[in-house]
């Protein structure tokens, strides 16, 4: 923790309340992007923002806030403030703050709270907002006094910066924010990151170099951009490792001109057809790979035992310097890394399926693009199709909790400055956030929505195969089932202002996405797409996972590039 008399005052006249203090604190430190869904508590933060650079971006729901402000650092590498309302509107923040955790990504949430002197009388939106916020922040304070507003808001986005990026949460009684006496505070000192020790790497560097052993080193947060996918792949081709990366990077670089990379399936059955047979896994800003749920019957780690786990970084030293540390360490210095060539599908015709759909985003998208991907079994075929497409970033979902997708994609908009945002989603995945499609329209961002419409949450008609639950009946596949009512997602988008059109075939699916990306501005194409998975299909799936680890190598690893490439 930093000491408070690291700090330097801004201009020598106190601030007319804490509020603009604080906001004030925040540029100061960096922070120039505010996500907000404010309630009475914030009134003074709000009435604040006239007089100061802050950006302020309204949100119709608290999870679109916490959603955009991940999505906005995982671009900008900084973090964006969330403005929300007591310990409910934190509470319903708290999936894509979850989401946001496991992406490790810096963010600083300013939650109003009642006034100090007020709380004693239990008004009904009382609650217990430091025990909301444990769920996934570790600095967590609520500032007692508008003198110590400026110190607390430095520290808290000192420490969401890092090393370790992280979620800082401050809580701002009403008083603290309105009382007089407050002064805007600079940025605390940067700590700077340590490279992993010289003997770490070399002795990484010694388990590469062995002869006649297969490794393989599995990349996560910090090193899937281009500078650490071009380290990766000089100590690839310079000792015969094969690349991974985690199951959901929070941000990945992918495109021509960069190191194609393999991430680790979802299904830990092909996770483990993966990682059969090698003798050494290093990990590299990442953890060790589990099954996202458990199952009957099978393992929840997925690397074999015969393989040893190597770590080369902590997650609060420096990945990407350490990574290049190793290239020297191996000797790959002058390799040359393997690069993606060019290569585009062709547009698809017939039918339109999902795996068409990632033909033609493949096909289409234009360059420097941003993909926020939250299209679960839809969008399975998507790194088979872009992966030598116009260089771009790829989000994804990283902790599992649905409804990042569109949020996520609005936080990107922004901090990418013009870059044209994809965002996929599943019709249900669609629903936890669809408020997004108004702040969308009112900030007038470049981002094209496409909504995988299968009627059904298919993800969960597969683990309903999977996780050996009895055989389901009516009663059961109805609450997997969203084709009654059919949701309109043309309708929806049209009442929120966003021009949408709805494709059943794929020269319309065509038709539309050339026209969102040939103009700027929001757009919506409801995609009519058959389930990936259903009838015999879906009743062979759990014979077929579960034969995975019997049959042949190659075999299963040719069956898993089919299924999930």
């Amino acid at each position: 923790m930093r000491k408070r008399n690291a700090l330097i005052f801004q201009g020598g006249m106190p601030m007319k309340n804490g509020a603009k203090a604080l906001i004030q604190t925040l540029l100061n430190s960096g922070v120039d992007t505010c996500f907000t869904n404010p309630g009475t508590s914030e009134m003074h933060f709000v009435a604040a923002l006239d007089s100061t650079e802050m950006k302020a971006v309204l949100t119709l729901f608290e999870g679109v806030a916490t959603g955009a402000a991940d999505g906005y650092a995982r671009i900008a590498d900084k973090p964006a403030a969330t403005l929300l309302h007591l310990g409910c509107g934190l509470g319903n923040g708290l999936a894509n703050l979850h989401n946001a955790r496991k992406a490790r990504v810096p963010m600083v949430n300013i939650v109003g709270d009642h006034a100090t002197y007020h709380k004693k009388f239990n008004a009904p939106l009382e609650s217990d907002i430091e025990t909301v916020a444990r769920n996934f922040s570790t600095w967590i304070r609520t500032t007692p006094t508008t003198e110590q507003l400026a110190f607390d808001a430095a520290e808290a986005v000192a420490v969401a910066i890092g090393p370790q990026a992280q979620i800082s949460t401050l809580i701002l009684p009403a008083d603290v924010s309105w009382g007089d006496g407050g002064e805007a505070a600079n940025a605390l000192p940067a700590f700077a990151s340590k490279k992993a020790s010289d003997a770490v790497v070399n002795q990484v560097a010694e388990v590469l170099l062995q002869k006649n052993r297969k490794n393989a080193l599995l990349l996560g947060r910090r090193v899937l951009l281009g500078d650490g996918l071009l380290a990766a792949s000089k100590i690839a081709e310079r000792t015969g490792a094969k690349l991974f990366a985690e199951v959901f990077p929070a941000r990945i670089e992918r495109g021509a001109g960069l190191p194609s990379i393999e991430r680790i399936a979802y299904l830990a059955e092909m996770a483990s057809v993966q990682l059969k047979g090698f003798d050494n896994l290093v990990l590299v800003d990442t953890n060790e790979p589990v099954s996202f749920f458990a199952y009957p019957g099978k393992k929840s780690l997925l690397v074999p035992d015969s393989c040893a786990i190597h770590n080369l970084v902590e997650p609060d030293q420096d990945a990407l310097g350490s990574l290049q540390c190793l290239v020297s360490a191996v000797g790959a210095g002058e390799t040359k890394p393997k690069l993606q060539q060019a290569v585009r599908p062709e547009p698809p015709s017939g039918k339109l399926t999902a795996a068409k759909v990632c033909q033609a985003i493949g096909a289409l998208m234009p360059d420097n693009a941003i993909i926020s991907d939250e299209a679960q079994t839809s969008g399975l075929q998507l790194s088979a199709f872009t992966v030598g497409a116009p260089r771009h970033d790829l989000l994804t979902l990283t902790g599992g909790a649905i409804g990042q997708g569109l949020p996520v994609a609005i936080g990107a908009a922004i901090a990418g400055q013009g870059r044209p945002v994809i965002a996929l989603v599943g019709d249900g995945s669609a629903m936890y956030t669809i408020q997004s499609l108004w702040t969308i329209v009112r900030e007038k961002l470049d981002i094209t929505t496409i909504v995988f419409n299968n009627r059904s949450y298919a993800i969960l008609n597969i683990e309903l195969q999977r996780v050996g639950a009895e055989k389901a009946g009516l009663k059961a596949k109805s609450q997997l089932d969203l084709s009654q009512p059919e949701i309109n997602f043309v309708a929806i988008a049209n009442g929120m202002g966003m021009p949408a059109q709805k494709a059943a075939t794929a020269d319309e699916f065509n038709m539309a996405l050339e026209k969102a990306f040939s103009e700027s501005g929001p757009h919506l194409i409801d995609a009519i797409v058959p389930n990936e998975f259903e009838g015999l299909k879906l009743k062979a799936l759990p014979s077929l996972l579960g034969a995975m680890s019997h049959i042949p190598s190659p075999v299963a690893k040719a069956i898993k590039k089919k299924f999930a490439p």
